[in-house]
């Protein structure tokens, strides 16, 4: 099968890199699943269309890239843009007053700004039961 020409390289078909039972790394046979990002490279971000909250974000932290947010994308929850936040396992829902670009690159971007704010703000689930439960 002809694959994808990108960046002077030419991407085959994902199925030439599963060997055995499909599962190839360990993170990737302990969860059962792919992981997209290792076959695909347009789930990977772009650093072109950083914001620049997550660009300011990376370097008070003194990271060179994304890394934890490389998996945030933007979704939807019923009919709304919206992003998963794994630590209260539910959607973050995009406010109205936020208009979002067409590109997915800039989308993604997005969705991984809102959620480092949310994470960050008084309203998040977590902070509120540490709040309630903090012995000291």
């Amino acid at each position: 099968m002809a694959g994808t020409s990108y960046k002077g390289s030419e991407i085959k078909d994902v199925d030439q890199f599963i060997k055995g039972d499909g599962l190839e790394s360990s993170r990737e046979k302990e969860i059962g699943q792919h992981i997209g990002y290792r076959y695909d490279v347009n789930l990977v971000p772009d650093y072109d269309r950083i914001t620049p909250f997550l660009s300011e974000y990376m370097t008070v932290m003194g990271w060179e890239d994304l890394n934890w947010l490389e998996d945030v994308h933007m979704g939807y929850e019923e009919g709304n843009p919206a992003v998963f936040d794994r630590n209260i396992n539910g959607w973050v829902r995009v406010p109205d007053t936020i208009s979002l670009p067409d590109n997915q690159q800039d989308r993604d971007m997005i969705a991984r700004e809102l959620l480092i704010k949310f994470q960050m703000s008084d309203r998040h689930p977590l902070v509120q039961l540490r709040q309630a439960y903090t012995k000291f």
